[in-house]
C-alpha cells in the first residue's frame, strides 16, 4: 500500500516572523494532491517552487477557517495558476460556508479582474470560473480522488473553524486547523496515523493561548493520546520558539509517548502505509 507525503510549506503563528504561515501539502497514495490551507500572500508560490511544487500544480485547497495566514494566499495561487494556462479549471476550494464568504469577498477587494462572485466562486470578467468553491457540512466526507477522501470537524477556534480528516487507501491524517484543546478533535482523530496539532505556545502560558483561540503543546499532546494515534506534528509554531522548539516538545512529552516532532517550513513527513 502506497505512502502519503506531507510538506509543510508554512509553519508559523500568524504574527511569526521567522516563518512562512500555515500551508500544508498532502500527497496522497493515488496521487491526489492537497493543500490544507493557503498561507498568507505568495508564501505557498515562494515555498511550493523551492520544492518543485508550484502554483499550477494545486488543484484543492482545503481551509480551516477565514484568518488572513490561512486564506491569504489563494488569489496569489489562482492568479499564478491562470497566468501560467489561460485555459486552466477553476482552482477548487472546500470549506465552511463563513469561510467562503470571507474569501469572496477577499477576491472582489484584491483582484481588480474579478468583478463577481456568487454562491460557486469567483468569475473572471470574461464570465469564465476564476474560483469554484463548495460548502462543506461538518463529518460529511467528500471525494476528492480515486481512493481519497476528507471531511471536516469542529475546530474551537473562530465561529466556522474546523479542522480536516483526510483519508486515502485507508490511511488517515488529521490536522487540527487552529483551536484551543477540543474533544471534537480528539474524537475525529480515533484512528488516524498522524496528527498535525497546532501548539503556540507551552504550557505555561496555556491561559495566553486559550485566550487568543489557540493550544499549548501539552494540550496538542493530550489530544493525540486521547486519540490513540501514532504520531503527533506540532505546528503553527510562535515566534519565542521559532528557533527552538525543544521546550514545546518537551512539554508534549508530559502528556504522550508516541513520536513527537514540531515542522519547520519545508519539513516532509511520511506517513507509511501500515
Amino acid at each position: 500500500m502506497p505512502d502519503i507525503t506531507i510538506t509543510f510549506l508554512g509553519t508559523g503563528a500568524g504574527n511569526c516572523i521567522q516563518r512562512a504561515h500555515t500551508a500544508i501539502v498532502v500527497d496522497c497514495a493515488d496521487g491526489t494532491r492537497l493543500l490544507l490551507d493557503s498561507s498568507s500572500g505568495n508564501s505557498v508560490m515562494r515555498q511550493g517552487a523551492a520544492v518543485g511544487m508550484l502554483a499550477s500544480q494545486f488543484d484543492q485547497v482545503l481551509l480551516t477557517h477565514h484568518h488572513g495566514d490561512h486564506m491569504g494566499g489563494i488569489p496569489f495561487i489562482s492568479g499564478q495558476r491562470r497566468r501560467v494556462d489561460s485555459e486552466s479549471a477553476p482552482l477548487q476550494i472546500f470549506s465552511t460556508e463563513q469561510a467562503l464568504d470571507r474569501l469572496g469577498k477577499v477576491c472582489l477587494a484584491t483582484q481588480l479582474n474579478v468583478p463577481s462572485v456568487d454562491q460557486e466562486g469567483a468569475y473572471f470578467a470574461d464570465g469564465s470560473p476564476y474560483l469554484r468553491w463548495t460548502a462543506v457540512d461538518n463529518e460529511k466526507w467528500i471525494t476528492l480522488g480515486p481512493t481519497t477522501r476528507a471531511c471536516t470537524f469542529s475546530a474551537d477556534h473562530i465561529p466556522g473553524a474546523v479542522g480536516w480528516k483526510i483519508e486515502s487507501h485507508g490511511v488517515s491524517v488529521v490536522f487540527s486547523g487552529d483551536t484551543r484543546f477540543s474533544p471534537s478533535v480528539a474524537e475525529a482523530s480515533q484512528g488516524a496515523r498522524l496528527l498535525i496539532h497546532e501548539a503556540f505556545c507551552t504550557d505555561k502560558d496555556q491561559q495566553l493561548a486559550n485566550g487568543r483561540g489557540h493550544s499549548s503543546a501539552g494540550e496538542a499532546a493530550r489530544v493525540a493520546a486521547q486519540a490513540g494515534v501514532d504520531e503527533l506534528v506540532i505546528t503553527h509554531i510562535d515566534s519565542p520558539f521559532s528557533a527552538d522548539t525543544q521546550p514545546l516538545i518537551n512539554d508534549a512529552r508530559l502528556h504522550y509517548q508516541g513520536t513527537i516532532s514540531a515542522a519547520n517550513d519545508l519539513t516532509v513527513v511520511t506517513v507509511a502505509a501500515p
